[in-house]
């Protein structure tokens, strides 16, 4: 009896989910978010630099995690640097799911070529594809090598999609002459109507909503991507008026800890801003490896020069120019010194950001330092009192004078070492003079805890 009223709830329990599935508010209910569209909207709306390299691929990253169905690029851009321009298109051929692009204004140059590798080119009224010559930082035509790099890759990106790549390698190359479309002497730029007209572009559009109703898709949610807080703060670090802050930070930092030794805050301040400096350029692609190497060398041969090498020479003047030219060049898009793409007002922003932040810690090492070991906070880490002479105080150890006293020198001075007077060893040190091994030397005085001595000048 128990085993028959079992059966038969079973039954009714089956009964009732047939039921209710076949309802249509249930169906509804159960698939709508399976069904719904996933769209991501990625914005290009500046030049095309390691920055917005940096940008896309996060940005397709986060696709991949979402699950996103469709990424559709917002495009308004006058190109770029050819280089990152290809890592965007070769991500963009790479990438398995769907992704579209809206210009809705202008795709030019290196804009041209990442529309050119999207599946679906949508376009407003009044927008613009072409121009995809390649200039040079002040803004005359680069030399052949990269045209014909740009005219390559422009031709097979077209090819990859189906499109006319003759066409496309006309958008580089003013001397190729197509029938009805250009003549020579001019590089193609189409705008919206020609694009449709010649395959470059699927239709005309106002809108993102108007490019997924035109692909009858009526269930979806469209994200627009946006950097993170982290990443939000990597970009504040790129302005070259923060870098110029971070280098007066690390300079000054550096001159204060050696002025008060043992303190550690003016160290620690400064190696936090050399963080804060290297980390933003090097993520953005910047800051090439060779470039920090350099820096860092420059700073091993200003430390050499100081602590291990008599005088100021070869190896201080090198360190210095190792190091502000590293800063200078990590702020610049350059290929191993090629400058071919970088800007002169990139240049000039990147030189005076940095000599900026020279000045600006000369002038607080100058005139910063006495106010700061005024304030009220240096006074309760440092040692205020004075033990004069007048007071009775003296470091004077020695029960005999040593003034007048020759000797030799035991160990290199550079300024300072050991001594040898009456067979004993002495620590001694000179005015900043070099004194080489086994040297006569004279005492000039003896107070404190070292002889100061002289070199005896052979007559």
């Amino acid at each position: 009896m128990v085993r028959l009223f079992q059966y038969y709830y079973w039954l009714f329990l089956l009964a009732c989910f047939f039921v209710l599935k076949s309802h249509p508010g249930f169906s509804q209910a159960s698939v709508s978010s399976s069904d719904s569209q996933q769209v991501m909207v990625v914005k290009i709306r500046d030049i095309i630099d390691p920055r917005m390299s940096r940008y896309v691929q996060l940005a397709f990253d986060e696709a991949d995690e979402k699950e996103i169905d469709i990424i559709i690029i917002d495009m308004d851009t006058y190109g770029g640097v050819v280089t990152d321009a290809d890592e965007i298109r070769t991500l963009i051929l790479e990438y398995e799911k769907p992704v579209w692009v809206f210009i809705n204004k202008d795709a030019a140059s290196a804009g041209a070529l990442i529309s050119i590798a999207c599946d679906s080119i949508y376009m407003a009224p009044g927008a613009s594809i072409g121009a995809a010559t390649v200039v040079m930082g002040a803004g005359e035509a680069a030399p052949d090598k990269y045209q014909s790099y740009m005219r390559s890759i422009m031709r097979s990106t077209a090819e990859a999609n189906g499109r006319d790549p003759k066409i496309a390698e006309a958008m580089v190359d003013e001397n190729i002459e197509i029938d009805t479309i250009t003549k020579a002497g001019e590089v193609i730029t189409f705008s919206t109507s020609e694009a449709i007209k010649f395959g470059f572009c699927e239709a005309a559009v106002r809108s993102i909503e108007d490019i997924l109703e035109r692909n009858q898709i009526e269930d979806y949610e469209i994200t627009i991507f946006e950097l993170g807080n982290t990443e939000k703060i990597i970009a504040l670090f790129i302005n070259p008026f923060i870098s110029g802050i971070l280098i007066l930070v690390i300079i000054g930092g550096i001159y204060f800890e050696l002025q008060t030794p043992g303190v550690g805050f003016p160290l620690l301040a400064s190696f936090v801003a050399l963080l804060l400096y290297l980390t933003p350029y090097y993520l953005n692609g910047l800051a090439a490896n060779w470039e920090i190497i350099a820096f860092f060398s420059g700073i091993t041969l200003i430390a050499l020069e100081i602590f291990v090498i008599p005088g100021f020479g070869i190896a201080g003047i090198g360190g210095i120019i190792l190091t502000i030219g590293s800063l200078i060049l990590m702020m610049l898009n350059n290929d191993l010194f090629d400058f071919t793409f970088v800007k002169m007002d990139q240049a000039i922003q990147a030189i005076a950001a940095t000599l900026a932040g020279l000045l600006g810690s000369i002038i607080i090492m100058f005139i910063g330092g006495v106010r700061i070991t005024n304030t009220s906070f240096f006074k309760k880490i440092s040692l205020q009192t004075v033990q004069s002479r007048e007071e009775g105080y003296t470091s004077n150890f020695k029960k005999d004078s040593f003034v007048g006293k020759e000797g030799t020198t035991y160990t290199v001075l550079r300024p300072s070492g050991k001594i040898l007077i009456d067979d004993e060893l002495y620590d001694a040190y000179t005015r900043g003079d070099y004194i080489g091994r086994g040297e006569k030397i004279i005492v000039v005085s003896d107070e404190g805890t070292s002889l100061r001595v002289k070199l005896i000048e052979n007559k």
